[in-house]
């Protein structure tokens, strides 16, 4: 069995990613990790600090897995394309979730800045990627901004539809 701080983060995420930021409670997250609440306390102060250290470990996989998948495409076209496969390969996985840091941006009120720093970062990296592929500034955040809608519209209707019209508007673009 792994150590209870992992226990309570596996668990955490995992219910946190499928049933949402608000609906998951710290006793919910306590019983199913089997831990004792004295013991979650003293590894996270909060419910907050264990949603930061979910979105940090959400990011890290989220870019590896990203990497990988888009790593064997060679020109800009392609890479920016398997941007987007990766969408449906991940709905696919993960059954049409959408992306873990824009449904906690929803739940979480104006004075929970430290979520929503780690959210900001996430995107920031996500837009640095498409700006660093494309050098005209506003074609990459308008890629950027199809990649990210198309995440929300396929979540929205659980499917890829959208993410395969999107990939249509980018070979127009590009």
């Amino acid at each position: 069995m792994s150590l209870p701080r992992e226990r309570i983060l596996e668990t955490a995420s995992y219910l946190i990613h499928h049933q949402g930021y608000n609906s998951t409670g710290i006793n919910q997250i306590i019983k199913e990790a089997k831990v004792a609440k004295a013991t979650f306390y003293q590894h996270f102060e909060s419910k907050d600090m264990l949603c930061v250290e979910f979105l940090n470990h959400r990011h890290d996989f989220w870019f590896s897995e990203f990497s990988e998948f888009t790593l064997g495409s060679s020109g800009l076209k392609e890479k920016i394309l398997a941007a987007f496969d990766f969408i449906i390969a991940m709905n696919r996985k993960e059954n049409y979730r959408g992306c873990s840091f824009l449904n906690i941006l929803s739940e979480i009120s104006e004075e929970q800045t430290n979520i929503r720093s780690v959210i900001q970062a996430h995107k920031n990296d996500l837009r640095q990627f498409f700006q660093e592929l494309i050098e005209e500034e506003l074609l990459a955040i308008h890629i950027y901004m199809l990649f990210e809608s198309s995440i929300i519209e396929s979540q929205l209707f659980k499917s890829n539809e959208i993410v395969e019209k999107s990939k249509e508007i980018v070979k127009t673009l590009l």
